[in-house]
């Protein structure tokens, strides 16, 4: 394990930059433990990163000479990261089985997916990875051991519904084999990184 975080510059494909961790594994605010997702918040120039080794998830700015983070959110299995238009942080907990959105500087942040315990049901995730949010708060959530993605919608009427995959583990055009990385294009395309079967799938979403 590396442990640190890289940044490559467009048209540079030699000379990555390690800008957070790279001082070996470990819990020191200079480390970092399996990092497994990382995101920028332009307004304070700054990474944040899901540091789940470790139980946090930190920041660590972008300007020279920074030599460590400072931790944001802790004792938290983290795995993935997003953010929205407002600067809400949302980080999902692959141990409680939920996501929760933070207010930058809170700690407990409020649930927003999940919550009901680890299983299949519609309103349940198992190991919840990788996130997505829209306009509308929406949350996409690749729900890792239920070859599943699910999208949470808020307000007074919170709902879960499954978008792509349930049909249980497989190969074919409407499964997955562990669900990860989501991303949408500007036409509303839904891409999702099928693990297991080495491949990324593209889906309509109405």
């Amino acid at each position: 394990m590396n442990d640190r975080i890289l940044q490559w510059k467009k048209g540079d494909t030699t000379n990555g930059q390690v800008v957070a961790g790279g001082k070996g594994t470990g819990k020191k605010l200079h480390q970092l433990n399996i990092p497994t997702d990382v995101l920028i918040d332009k307004e304070t120039d700054s990474l944040i990163i899901c540091d789940p080794g470790n139980l946090r998830v930190v920041r660590w700015s972008r300007r020279s000479g920074t030599t460590q983070g400072e931790i944001l959110i802790d004792n938290i299995k983290c795995w993935g990261l997003a953010m929205d238009e407002q600067r809400y942080l949302y980080v999902s907990d692959y141990k409680k089985n939920e996501v929760r959105r933070y207010q930058l500087g809170e700690k407990n942040g409020t649930l927003v997916a999940d919550g009901n315990g680890k299983d299949d049901k519609r309103n349940q995730l198992s190991v919840p990875t990788y996130l997505f949010v829209d306009r509308q708060q929406n949350v996409y959530v690749s729900d890792r051991d239920n070859h599943r993605v699910m999208r949470w919608t808020q307000g007074d009427k919170k709902q879960a519904s499954v978008i792509v995959g349930g049909n249980g583990e497989g190969e074919e055009a409407n499964q997955f084999n562990v669900p990860e990385g989501l991303s949408f294009d500007q036409h509303g395309n839904l891409y999702v990184s099928d693990e297991y079967n080495h491949r990324v799938q593209r889906f309509s979403i109405k």
